[in-house]
């Protein structure tokens, strides 16, 4: 057995990780409140801009923390189109429970069918990343764990839906990305908990790229995303700021002659 190692720069990437599920969540809660107060396509266009910022802040959350996962015996490579898969898996699925959210008329009905569909597509987009490794060696898991991932995973998705629905203040949704970021920090730990490698020594060339050259880059590109669509959101006025700005103009449009 292969030793393995989840946090091989010590507390960076765990840290950094969370931080970047946080600001996914945070900025994906906020465009969903945004969204439940508009119809036709600007509801549609905060849902989408919800579902990529949750999807690739999942996303960057598992790689970052995959930066810091080593293997003793073996280096270790990324399968390319896998990898992007799962990126796309990522922001779908997510897609699919908030569009769920953001469109059904029954809420109760809406948020079980979205949780549940985003929970396993969270969960798959994880295990979907994993098969994308490709070391000297065969990698196995133990299905409780893996189950009980899966289930943290649907359940933290749940919760996250329900926080679009009822959460409406700024500092209610920052307290519930922080719970967000971390159940989804915790389904990711513990998939990988579940992960053990039977390492056999080669001199073989992996196929792939390493993580350096192709997973820092594109999670230095994506959390790039994540900051700017924050910047806009933040800058972008409120359906209560538009109704008091059209309410200011008014009286003014009345004194014209």
């Amino acid at each position: 057995m292969g030793h393995l190692d989840h946090a091989a720069f010590g507390w960076l990437t765990p840290v950094l990780s969370y931080a970047m599920a946080c600001i996914g969540a945070a900025l994906g809660l906020r465009c969903t409140v945004r969204a439940l107060n508009t119809t036709g396509s600007a509801r549609r266009n905060w849902l989408l801009t919800a579902a990529s910022a949750i999807g690739t802040g999942i996303w960057t959350m598992h790689f970052v923390a995959m930066l810091g996962f080593t293997v003793t015996g073996t280096e270790i490579r990324y399968n390319v189109p896998l990898t992007i898969l799962s990126l796309v898996v990522a922001v779908t699925v997510v897609g699919v429970g908030v569009f769920a959210v953001g469109h059904h008329g029954e809420r109760g009905r809406a948020l079980a069918l979205g949780g549940l569909t985003t929970g396993i597509g969270v969960a798959s987009m994880h295990y979907l990343g994993m098969a994308a490794l490709r070391l000297h060696g065969k990698v196995s898991y133990d299905p409780l764990l893996v189950a009980l991932s899966v289930v943290i995973a649907v359940v933290a998705a749940t919760a996250a839906l329900w926080a679009a629905l009822n959460i409406k203040s700024p500092g209610a949704v920052a307290v519930a990305s922080l719970v967000m970021g971390g159940a989804v920090s915790s389904m990711h730990y513990t998939g990988m908990m579940a992960v053990s490698v039977r390492v056999t020594p080669s001199t073989a060339e992996l196929a792939g790229a390493t993580a350096m050259q192709f997973i820092f880059p594109l999670a230095v590109g994506l959390g790039s995303y994540l900051f700017l669509t924050s910047a806009f959101v933040a800058l972008s006025p409120t359906a209560d700021e538009r109704e008091a700005s059209t309410s200011a103009q008014r009286p003014l449009e009345h004194q014209t002659p």
